[in-house]
């Protein structure tokens, strides 16, 4: 056998977790009289997939807390056998775990999983994300009547925008706390909820119906003037005043950057 033959045979074995071992695979291996080969690839099979489950339980540690240690693992193995690493970096195992779960778990289960595995999700892309130089209070305060005209924002790349339809933000909050985890329970109507890293910590929180509203319409291309304009209906004269707290509030926090 070739030693690239070798080796896929060697990565198929260790992905599909297979208890058997391919027999062209196992001739090529020398074992010793105090460790056979069979044995011994065996062990390397059971740690590296151990050293996987690792890895998604860092990842969801909540949808770990909350299905528990077995139901988990269950879970995870079947999910790293069906999408098997394939990228040169752990960071990456998790990617396709609320999709697998669509497939795999039935409701009523299925959507408050698929939601608690997507905002984990949320956080490690966050911090993996490119850095950027976001809109700052300091120089918007410089800004010249054009450049307030023609000022147009996007969310930072770190952003990451959820609509929640379960009270998975306190499933969350509980699984992080190491306090008792709630019921999963369908809110009466969506909740929007955003993800992101400013520096080097992640951050969440979530907003009101109007909030999201006004920031969707200004980083869908919307101008702050249109922006006040939108939040008249609700606000009367207090729109700019409002616009512009939530403008403030949104560039304190990071969030925001020149289109």
């Amino acid at each position: 056998m070739r030693l690239s033959a070798q080796q896929k045979a060697l990565e198929r074995y260790l992905a599909t977790g297979d208890s058997v071992i391919p027999p062209e695979l196992l001739e090529q291996i020398q074992g010793s009289n105090t460790l056979p080969a069979a044995d011994g690839l065996m062990i390397y099979q059971n740690a590296y997939r151990a050293r996987l489950l690792s890895v998604m339980r860092e990842d969801f540690p909540a949808l770990h807390r909350w299905m528990g240690d077995e139901s988990f693992a269950q879970l995870a193995m079947t999910y790293i056998s069906a999408w098997p690493s394939r990228h040169f970096s752990l960071r990456w195992l998790g990617e396709k775990l609320p999709e697998f779960i669509r497939g795999y778990i039935a409701e009523p289960q299925r959507s408050p999983m698929i939601e608690l595995a997507t905002l984990e999700w949320a956080f490690t892309l966050a911090f993996d994300a490119p850095d950027a130089v976001p809109l700052s209070l300091d120089l918007m305060s410089r800004f010249s009547a054009d450049d307030w005209v023609n000022l147009r924002v996007c969310l930072t790349p770190s952003a990451r925008w959820l609509q929640l339809q379960h009270n998975t933000v306190g499933m969350w909050a509980a699984a992080k706390a190491e306090a008792d985890m709630p019921d999963a329970v369908a809110l009466s109507e969506p909740l929007d909820c955003l993800v992101w890293r400013r520096e080097l910590v992640c951050q969440y929180r979530t907003l009101e119906p109007g909030e999201a509203a006004a920031l969707r319409l200004l980083i869908d291309g919307g101008s702050f003037a249109s922006m006040c304009e939108n939040l008249v209906g609700q606000h009367g004269e207090q729109a700019p005043l409002q616009a512009a707290t939530w403008l403030k509030q949104w560039v304190g926090e990071g969030l925001l950057q020149r289109g």
